[in-house]
């Protein structure tokens, strides 16, 4: 891979701390209202405490929102994009949507937008949103979807006819680094309506109210405007600089809370944060005539015949000394025409030369939707609990609510998000995905993330990872050490530093487990929720419906391939520090144990060939939850496989391999025979939760078009539950789970939650890539039915493969030129204007693989650009 590729020299100068173009990104969240941090209420009312309604008028405690918004890495300024087309009754500030009490299938944004575009340093960057010309139909949205049930579909904002007849503005920005923090700034609005229309555009630019919380020497900096200029003043920071093209006139206000409207109350300024939307749409007085303040906004307003494109130039830059006027001509235009000629040849380096045209340009967006979900997070969660001086004090009863246990955490990083809008907080099993899907472009960044949460002021002394914010007790999937192992090889292999440094804190997590989520101490594990949402027939994170403990197959399956990727840690690094061997060691007999114990407990049921979840009573009685879901396929990816060559390097685990053979009959199915595998056909064996046999026959349920096999992937929950639903009848009531391909009509897990039948991007690449071990090691010796009921028999190479199709067809056009992902909004399918623009929803319709659920997820959903590298392999250069 070329090292002289411009976009790779500045990666190399970023990790190196050489240059920091990493200091200045898209980290300003698209949704700051409705999260925990801003939640200051009795009860832990998130969307309430803080609505839509509040977020033009209320400073905000903890970090910032806008739209195609750039800051620094600890925020201290922001720079957004504000829009009015004349009729709406507030400022287009920050994209609008449901809450989970508003939307009949939980949050839900009611905009449309993509990230187009970005290299891993942000030197170039491009967003996309289309603003309706007619008036927003904020209170119809509301209403609507607040009268639809669960059975009925979410009312979009295109279901408004607001769209017809083109009448909408198309708005592009582009970000274009001549330095750090140099950057160059094209906001290019067309008319796309066929008649005349006004827009109104304000770039905005503002500085973090850190002052107003009541703490002494705290500092507040200064937003000078004049005509094309916003002059900002900062001790820390210096110079910040916003300049316009033309002469568009300065609006100022401060970024302070407008107590007045919000509670009758005088405030700490006349001109508070929305002094600028007043101003504008209601003629009042609420800038400030001196030009000065905390928020300023450079206001142009665009006449525009049909049809019509202009182009806005502008310029942000920080120096020590007040700089000279920008250059908004042809150097601008120069780092225009550079940076995306750099990104273009750095893509073309990276993406694989045999994907297709349509699969690069999924991969590239892909990409840009990873980075654009890069958000800067702060929470002090202690001083979240207690208060500020500068404010009245929480009630009471906050110091035992949410998060009460995790004093010691306080974040002050940018950190990848789920989706900046629906989920704009981390999740930590979500982040290890987007991990391995970062590291195709940014290993650097990749590491830094995985071993960020990991770190003391993250990881819970007992040794749990955060879950995320709403309830960082909750128990997510470890895969922590999976995912650091894809991205140590994804970058060659080769940074024992790093994996080491992983390791050493991923065995407090582990222990954390063995102690905490193994209640009967056999090695079978329950862990709750464990990220599969409204998959059984009751809430696994709630009080059990009964007295008893449920034993998770998906549990289980999960601590067995924990134990089996801490193995795969302990052999790399072992044969470059034999002190290493003795883990390698400890994780391989705990992967046995716990394999064993699975079925020594009762998870796999041999009459049906499959692993469910058990809830053992008081008494000993045991009653088998007979759910066909993705629970009972998880333990496919607890596999991997031992080499000859490893095992002649490493004495002391060979010997403990051959000892466990001879002496504990019980693990011969979880450690295979050896045999000859793998690229360079040396003598391997396999370890496993499943036998040939018994994969076999998880295979024909998997592979089975009535089951699992989607034409899209692997659906959540077997279609056989269609027509019988599961129904257990537990301390006097039943608890049923049936196959739903879309959104669920039980709202068990509340909000988007939804396991019971779509089709969900990381599992189904867990278990691609399981297919794959298996594959290694069974070469064409082993070949399943595909589909099931087909005759045709193919190997499991062969069936990883045609699955990876499958995922990835959801994404580009089909034959009819048609994106699945789109279903039948034909606006998204055949107009121009639309139908290349690619969203990454988070998870699809079992049956016809529309996009589901939060509409910018992605984080997990970019595994789609791994499978088409997987599929195609890397750039061969």
């Amino acid at each position: 891979m070329r090292t002289d590729v411009s976009e790779r020299v500045r990666l190399a100068q970023a990790d190196s701390g050489e240059q920091p173009w990493r200091a200045w990104g898209p980290y300003l969240a698209e949704r700051a209202w409705g999260t925990v941090r801003e939640d200051y209420s009795e009860h832990g009312t998130a969307w309430d405490y803080f609505p839509h309604d509040h977020a033009r008028s209320r400073a905000y405690r903890w970090n910032e929102d806008g739209m195609a918004g750039l800051c620094d890495d600890r925020q201290t300024f922001a720079f957004a994009l504000a829009l009015w087309n004349g009729r709406d009754p507030i400022l287009k500030e920050r994209m609008f949507g449901l809450g989970g009490d508003g939307g009949n299938h939980g949050e839900d944004a009611k905009e449309y937008w993509w990230y187009q575009d970005s290299t891993p340093t942000h030197s170039w960057m491009r967003w996309r949103y289309h603003y309706p010309q007619a008036e927003f139909p904020y209170d119809q949205l509301v209403r609507v979807n607040g009268q639809r049930s669960r059975n009925e579909g979410e009312y979009e904002l295109v279901d408004t006819g607001i769209f017809d007849h083109d009448r909408f503005w198309a708005v592009t920005v582009d970000y274009a680094k001549a330095g750090p923090h140099d950057v160059c700034i094209a906001i290019t609005v067309s008319n796309r309506g066929p008649d005349p229309a006004v827009l109104h555009v304000l770039p905005t630019l503002w500085f973090r109210n850190t002052w107003s919380w009541g703490y002494p020497g705290r500092y507040t900096p200064t937003i000078t405007g004049t005509p094309g200029k916003l002059a900002g003043e900062h001790r820390s920071l210096g110079h910040i600089t916003l300049e316009g093209q033309g002469a568009p006139v300065a609006l100022m206000c401060d970024n302070e809370t407008n107590a007045q409207r919000l509670w009758g109350l005088p405030g700490r300024s006349p001109y508070p944060k929305d002094g600028i939307n007043d101003h504008l749409i209601h003629r009042a007085p609420t800038v400030n005539p001196a030009g000065t303040g905390t928020k300023g906004a450079l206001h142009y307003r665009l006449w525009m015949g049909a049809g019509e494109t202009r182009t806005l130039r502008l310029r942000l830059t920080r120096s020590e000394a007040p700089p000279p006027p920008a250059d908004l001509g042809e150097g601008w235009a120069a780092v225009m025409r550079d940076r995306l000629a750099e990104a273009d040849e750095f893509f073309g380096e990276v993406l694989p030369e045999a994907a297709s045209d349509e699969e690069k340009s999924v991969a590239r967006q892909a990409v840009a939707g990873l980075m654009w979900g890069k958000q800067f997070y702060h929470f002090d969660v202690k001083q979240w609990l207690v208060g500020d001086p500068g404010n009245a004090p929480p009630p009471p009863g906050r110091r035992y609510g949410r998060n009460n246990g995790w004093w010691h955490m306080n974040s002050f990083d940018v950190i990848s998000m789920p989706d900046p809008w629906e989920y704009p907080w981390y999740a930590a099993w979500d982040l290890a995905f987007h991990c391995v899907s970062i590291a195709r472009v940014d290993p650097g960044f990749a590491k830094s993330q995985l071993l960020l949460l990991l770190r003391e002021w993250y990881m819970h002394p007992n040794g749990q990872i955060p879950a995320y914010e709403w309830s960082f007790s909750d128990v997510n999937p470890p895969v922590h050490a999976w995912a650091a192992l894809q991205v140590f090889r994804i970058d060659g292999g080769r940074d024992f530093d790093f994996l080491s440094r992983v390791m050493h804190k991923l065995l407090l997590n582990f222990t954390w487990w063995v102690n905490r989520k193994d209640v009967g101490g056999n090695n079978v594990f329950e862990g709750g929720f464990l990220g599969l949402d409204n998959v059984g027939p009751f809430d696994r994170s709630a009080a059990l419906p009964v007295a008893g403990v449920l034993e998770q197959s998906d549990g289980t399956g999960w601590m067995a391939m924990y134990a089996l990727n801490l193995l795969d840690m302990a052999i790399i690094l072992a044969l470059h520090d034999a002190a290493y061997e003795d883990m390698a060691t400890k994780f391989f007999e705990h992967f046995t144990y716990i394999a064993e114990a699975a079925y020594r407990q009762g998870l796999w049921d041999e009459e049906d060939s499959f692993f469910y979840d058990v809830l053992r009573l008081p008494d000993g009685h045991k009653v088998p939850l007979k759910v066909r879901s993705i629970v009972g396929l998880l333990p496919l990816a607890a596999t991997t496989r031992l080499t000859s060559k490893t095992l002649n390097r490493l004495p002391e685990i060979n010997a403990r391999v051959r000892w466990m053979l001879h002496h504990q009959g019980d693990f011969g199915d979880m450690i295979s025979p050896r045999r000859l595998g793998g690229a360079d056909r040396r003598q391997q064996r396999l370890l496993s939760m499943v036998g040939q046999d018994q994969l076999l026959r998880i295979l024909a349920r998997l592979l089975d078009p009535e089951e699992f096999l989607s034409e899209y992937g692997l659906r959540t929950l077997s279609r056989a539950h269609l027509e019988k639903p599961f129904t257990v009848s537990l301390g006097g009531s039943d608890f049923t789970v049936g196959y739903e391909p879309a959104e669920s009509t039980s709202g068990l897990f509340g909000g988007n939650s939804n396991w019971r039948g779509p089709i969900w991007m990381p599992v189904n690449y867990l278990l691609v890539q399981a297919l794959r071990e298996f594959a290694e090691f069974y070469g064409e010796d082993l070949k399943a039915e595909y589909p099931t009921g087909s005759q045709r028999k193919i190997g499991l190479g062969e069936i990883a493969d045609d699955l990876s199709r499958r995922l990835i067809s959801m994404f580009v056009p089909d034959a009819e030129g048609r994106r699945p992902i789109y279903g039948a909004t034909d606006l998204f399918q055949k107009h121009p204007d639309w139908k290349d623009l690619v969203a990454f929803p988070e998870y699809f319709h079992g049956d016809n693989g529309a996009g589901l659920g939060a509409w910018h997820q992605t984080g997990w959903s970019a595994l789609v650009l791994d499978l088409i590298f997987n599929l195609h392999g890397p750039h061969q250069s």
